[in-house]
Parts: structure tokens; C-alpha cells; sequence
């Protein structure tokens, strides 16, 4: 239990650190502690949706997949793959949606079809770069933060959400 939380926290500081340091990278979401927000922090829903991104990318490690990616994007097309990760032999691009309630439009509903076909184009440029070809599928986490219990998030994973043909 200790080394799990020993491993979060020091990939915790390792993200930070690289925010700040790496060229053309944004400003972490969440100031570190005793430091009051600046003008520039992004609004709540974006923190949100960081934090949920984040405890998305731990929940599926303990899951077994094994992640590559965080937030990439494609030189030639908008969006971004919010985590890309290996599930066995399949490879995965997880769409993460974080919600503070269940009242709100389901989590796994908000990936319309525009968005799949934004997610798609990036996901295509992501495959050219592999080696060869391998199976592949879309998957979406939702990230539930009730107020009953803001920091144990509840997830529902969507395996294989959506497929895809388009041109």
C-alpha cells in the first residue's frame, strides 16, 4: 500500500516538474500548496477534468493496462488523446469524461459523433507512428466526484465505447 503511494506521489511531482520545465507545455491545473490561484489558472471545469484525468490514469494502472500516453495531439488534426494505454495485446485511446454529478448528462454520452471522428484523426496519426499494425480500440472512463465523498472518485469504464469508419 505504501509503494502505491510512494509511486503516485512521485509521478504526481515528476508531471509537475515537466509542466514547468518542458517548452510549450501549460501551467499545471492546481497551484502548489500555500500559493493562491493567479489570473492565468484555468477555470474550475478544466481543473476538474485534470484531477479526473489523473485519478482516471492511476485507476487504470491498477486495472493492468499499461499507459504510453497523457494528453497527445496530433500536428495535423484538433483534439487529443487524453490517455493511451495498453490493455493486454489492444491497444487503447481513453477518452476520460469527469463529472461532479450523475444528474448532468452521462458521462459516456457526452462522446458524440463529432467527437469520435475528432478522436479518431488524432488516433490515426497516433497509429501511423506505431511499428505495425496492431488491434486497437476507444474507450471511455467516466470520473463520478459526488459530494458525498470528493475524493474517492467512482468510475465506470466503457470498454471498446465506440467504433469507428469513417474516411
Amino acid at each position: 500500500m505504501f509503494s502505491g503511494r510512494l509511486t503516485h506521489a512521485t509521478l504526481r511531482a515528476l508531471d509537475w516538474l515537466a509542466n514547468r520545465t518542458l517548452q510549450g507545455r501549460q501551467r499545471e491545473a492546481h497551484p502548489p500548496p500555500g500559493q493562491d490561484q493567479t489570473p492565468d489558472d484555468p477555470p474550475a471545469h478544466q481543473r476538474v477534468g485534470r484531477l479526473g484525468e489523473e485519478a482516471a490514469y492511476f485507476h487504470l494502472r491498477r486495472r493492468g493496462y499499461v499507459m504510453i500516453a497523457r494528453n497527445y495531439r496530433s500536428p495535423h488534426h484538433r483534439g487529443e488523446l487524453d490517455l493511451v494505454g495498453w490493455d493486454r495485446e489492444v491497444l487503447c485511446f481513453i477518452e476520460v469524461k469527469t463529472r461532479t454529478s450523475h444528474s448532468v448528462k452521462p458521462a459516456g454520452a457526452a462522446v458524440d459523433l463529432h467527437k469520435q471522428k475528432e478522436l479518431w484523426r488524432v488516433a490515426r496519426d497516433f497509429l501511423r507512428q506505431m511499428p505495425s499494425e496492431c488491434p486497437w480500440r476507444f474507450d471511455v472512463l467516466a470520473v463520478y466526484y459526488e459530494d458525498s465523498h470528493p475524493n474517492q472518485p467512482a468510475f465506470e469504464l466503457f470498454q471498446n465505447a465506440f467504433s469507428v469508419a469513417y474516411n
